[in-house]
Order: structure tokens, then C-alpha cells, then sequence
């Protein structure tokens, strides 16, 4: 008796121990994925009025409409995305061969235009008066121009730049870029040591940018950023992440708004999204979504 006594009491340790394990792997994962922030948002959520949500971009209210590949960039891993509304098309960039990639809302390819002398080309965003900006994460620039329609290829050398900062971020620089028609200014997201939003003023390309600045109160949910878009009607911010699966909406003062899960089984995503890498939004309230290697998601709000 004493024997099998003993043997249940260390059954019984072993049970807490393993109990006490497990609560505290789950809170620190909570931690770190801000489950308990991500809760209250769902709580806030279900208290916003319809004049609020009317007033914002309201994500949960969005359904996946299409879900496709970008074909022939298998092997070039897409990243950054933004929608260009003097062509009615999209714009990605690719890291694995970097270059340029037009297409249509639909999916279809329109052309590939090769970037020479880009290390890391990570986003890409249409500003104003035809311009095109591009991100490049390891050179720690952003690189500017106007895209002819017989473009066939792009230099860095022969295109305006500016510089960054953050000489030491090696790969964990700028992933997200977006132009704020409202401001003026480039929108930057800085993947993370130290994640954030920034704002650079941008008065043209033959005048000087401003001094970069953080963005104040920032309590993004996020474990990293991948991509961020501006709603041109609200200008409310969208905010993606690929490591915490989230598409997060940000009022104009940077506080989180609504967000939904980029799992299986919400929001019509069947397989769900596993590298998310750039987001984009139209003048409609139509949102993309472009995911690594070349897949390509489009969402629409639910009765408009």
C-alpha cells in the first residue's frame, strides 16, 4: 500500500506540474500574440453602433470574393501590394528575383518589369501625380518614380532616393509602405526591434523629404507588420500581420478599430492565408491581399 501511495503521489506531481506547464506556456503565448488585447477589441466590437461602423472600414463585416494564383511567379515570392487608381490595376514587388509585377483585380498579369541594382525590394505603393514608391528593406531606402507604359526595366541608380535610416535593422526594416492622400505623407512600417508606424513628409520628388517620425500611443496587437494600406475615404489605416494571421484597422489616431482573423474557416477563407505579405485597398473599399509564394485574395464588405 505504502508503494502504490507513493506512485499516485507522483502521478499526482507529475499531473500539477504538467497543468502548471501548460497554463503558463498558454498565458505567455497569449503574451506574445496579444490574445488578451485582441479580446478586448472583440468586446468593443460588439458594442460599436452602426453609425460608428459605417464611419470605419469595418473588417468583420468583409468576405473573401476571390481567392486565386498569380501566375508564373511561383519562384519569386511576392511581397507588398498597393492598388494604383490611375490605372485601375495593382502593383506587387518580388524579393527572389526582384521586379516589378502588374496586374488586374482579377488576378491576371499584365507585366513584369525587372529591378536592377534592388537588393530586398519589400513594398511598393502608388503615390500621387502617377509616381510609384518602392521600399527596399536591406538598403534601407524608398525609391521613387513615374512607371511609362513601354517601361521594360528599372535602375535604382537612375532613381530618386531616400534614405531610411536604421543602419543596424539588417532584415527586420521597413516592410510596409502607404501613401496618406490626405496628409501627404508616406505611411512606414517598421517590422519590428522596434516595430511600428512612421509618417515621412514627402513634398515631391525634386524637393527633400522630411526627418521620419514615429507615430505616437501605438498599441498595434501585432507580433510583426507585413503590409499597411490607407483607406482613401476614412483614412483609417489597414494594418497587416503575417506571424499573428491579422488584418487590423486603425482610426486616424492610431488606435486599433476592428480587425479579422486570417485562419481557415473565417471570413470565407477556406485554407486560410499562411504568409501574408502585402495588403492594398481601392477607392470602393475593396481590399487585397497577396500572400507568398504568389497567391492573391480579394475581399469585398458584405451588402455594398
Amino acid at each position: 500500500m505504502p508503494a502504490k501511495s507513493s506512485r499516485r503521489s507522483r502521478l499526482r506531481l507529475f499531473l500539477y506540474v504538467l497543468l502548471g506547464f501548460t497554463v503558463a506556456t498558454i498565458a505567455v503565448a497569449g503574451l506574445l500574440l496579444h490574445w488578451d488585447d485582441q479580446l478586448k477589441l472583440y468586446w468593443q466590437e460588439q458594442t460599436t453602433d452602426a453609425e460608428q461602423r459605417a464611419a470605419s472600414i469595418w473588417l468583420p463585416d468583409y468576405e473573401l470574393v476571390l481567392e486565386t494564383t498569380l501566375t508564373g511567379l511561383e519562384e519569386d515570392e511576392t511581397s507588398g501590394l498597393t492598388w494604383n487608381p490611375a490605372t485601375g490595376t495593382l502593383f506587387t514587388v518580388t524579393g527572389q528575383n526582384p521586379q516589378l509585377v502588374e496586374f488586374t483585380a482579377g488576378g491576371v498579369v499584365l507585366r513584369r518589369v525587372p529591378l536592377t541594382g534592388f537588393s530586398d525590394p519589400e513594398a511598393v505603393e502608388a503615390l500621387d501625380d502617377g509616381r510609384l514608391g518602392i521600399v527596399d528593406e536591406r538598403r534601407r531606402l524608398v525609391a521613387v518614380f513615374q512607371l511609362a507604359p513601354g517601361v521594360e526595366s528599372l535602375d535604382l541608380e537612375n532613381l530618386a532616393v531616400y534614405d531610411l535610416g536604421f543602419d543596424d535593422a539588417g532584415n527586420k526594416g521597413f516592410e510596409g509602405l502607404a501613401w496618406n492622400p490626405h496628409t501627404r505623407r508616406m505611411l512606414l512600417a517598421k517590422e519590428r526591434d522596434p516595430q511600428g508606424l512612421f509618417e515621412l513628409p514627402f513634398p515631391g520628388e525634386d524637393g527633400a523629404a522630411g526627418a521620419l517620425e514615429a507615430l505616437p500611443g501605438q498599441d498595434l496587437l501585432v507580433r510583426d507588420i507585413s503590409s499597411v494600406a490607407i483607406d482613401p475615404r476614412t483614412g483609417h489605416t489597414l494594418m497587416l500581420s503575417d506571424e499573428s494571421r491579422l488584418l487590423v484597422e486603425l482610426d486616424l489616431l492610431g488606435r486599433p478599430r476592428s480587425f479579422i482573423s486570417l485562419f481557415s474557416g473565417l471570413n470565407g477563407l477556406v485554407d486560410g492565408i499562411g504568409q501574408a505579405e502585402g495588403v492594398a485597398m481601392d477607392a470602393q473599399g475593396t481590399i487585397y491581399v497577396v500572400g507568398e509564394p504568389n497567391r492573391f485574395y480579394v475581399f469585398k464588405r458584405k451588402g455594398r
